[in-house]
């Protein structure tokens, strides 16, 4: 490669630097490792770009899932949200799982963190409860006034479908 993985992550716009990617599938390690660093503002770009290049379930990511989930509660907020959907994308290991719904219910529970990174930990919340019918309760407490009242109509009403579909799921 003619330019370094840093230069291309600072110095490039979203589409241009996934059809880089898509050219270079063999830069696709190299920028999962970067994303595992505290090499910031690196990292978490690296992260950022993984989730529009990765797909369902992927592969290649996989291996890192206990990983990224382990380090999510020393990140920056930036690097949280970018963690988060990519583990969204993952199928969790059932020995991740109680680590990741902790930390992200403390992500939810901290009313002053940006709107993006508490949308997305709830959206994990919701997708772990999904599988767990015993944590139904817990999400109805985690949606109550205290922790949605700082959130705009739109992202209330979006974290009320996600309830709503959990519930749904775990009815079945």
């Amino acid at each position: 490669m003619d330019k370094s993985l840093e230069w291309i992550l600072t110095n490039t716009v979203k589409a241009e630097l996934i059809a880089w990617l898509d050219a270079h599938p063999e830069a696709f390690e190299e920028t999962l490792k970067l994303s595992l660093t505290n090499n910031q503002p690196y990292a978490w770009r690296a992260s950022w770009l993984l989730w529009s290049c990765m797909k369902e379930n992927d592969p290649r990511v996989q291996p890192y899932v206990a990983g990224i989930a382990g380090s999510l509660s020393v990140r920056n907020d930036e690097h949280q949200r970018e963690f988060l959907i990519i583990l969204r994308k993952m199928e969790i290991p059932e020995e991740s799982e109680g680590l990741l719904f902790d930390v992200c219910t403390r992500v939810w529970e901290k009313t002053g963190n940006k709107p993006a990174l508490r949308l997305n930990a709830f959206k994990m919340l919701v997708k772990i409860a999904a599988k767990h019918p015993e944590l139904q309760q817990e999400m109805k407490f985690l949606t109550q006034p205290h922790y949605t009242g700082s959130l705009s109509p739109a992202a209330i009403k979006s974290i009320s479908r996600l309830l709503k579909r959990c519930v749904t799921e775990n009815a079945r």
